[in-house]
């Protein structure tokens, strides 16, 4: 699975990102320019540990990423999206693009996959959800529905020992 950055400009957000990426064994695509800068010793100044293992590429400009995405039909995440984030059938291979911090999406990006782009419901008061957080609802719930979490087994508590997996176990 893919998750895509159009143009990030907060380096946190995109920090964080890559993070929850490491941990849900997704690629980070980020679609350049962007307002900041990927050298080794960014990475090592912002703390970002984990860097290392991330499998990620820097797509130089829009038209960069969309000759490596090809033929592909991504998802995008948009407020204006027609689908609720969690009514697709996402699959292990699929990209999901998430907008610019400011400007979000190219309208013509809206317009080519506009059947293609589902939102976050907002309940609250807020205009709208921070990148980041919108990256992982997005990502785990299309991680779940993908299959990437059947059979997982989580580790082992260092105090309390292993868990307890017979609740979840289907009888039979």
């Amino acid at each position: 699975m893919h998750l895509a950055l159009y143009q990030p400009q907060i380096p946190g957000n995109t920090g964080n990102i890559g993070r929850l990426c490491v941990g849900m064994r997704a690629r980070l695509e980020i679609i350049g320019p962007c307002a900041f800068d990927f050298g080794e010793k960014a990475l090592k100044r912002a703390g970002l540990d984990y860097w290392p293992h991330l499998a990620w590429t820097l797509h130089p400009s829009p038209e960069a990423f969309l000759a490596w995405l090809g033929e592909r039909q991504p998802w995008l995440v948009t407020k204006h999206g027609r689908q609720r984030f969690d009514q697709p059938a996402y699959a292990e291979d699929d990209v999901i693009i998430l907008g610019n911090e400011v400007r979000g999406l190219p309208d013509e990006w809206h317009r080519r996959w506009a059947e293609r782009t589902v939102h976050i419901p907002i309940l609250g008061p807020i205009r709208a959800y921070n990148l980041a957080n919108a990256a992982a609802m997005v990502l785990s719930h299309a991680r779940i529905v993908s299959g990437a979490f059947t059979g997982h087994v989580p580790p082992e508590h260092p105090r309390l020992g292993a868990a307890d997996s017979t609740e979840s176990q289907p009888s039979g």
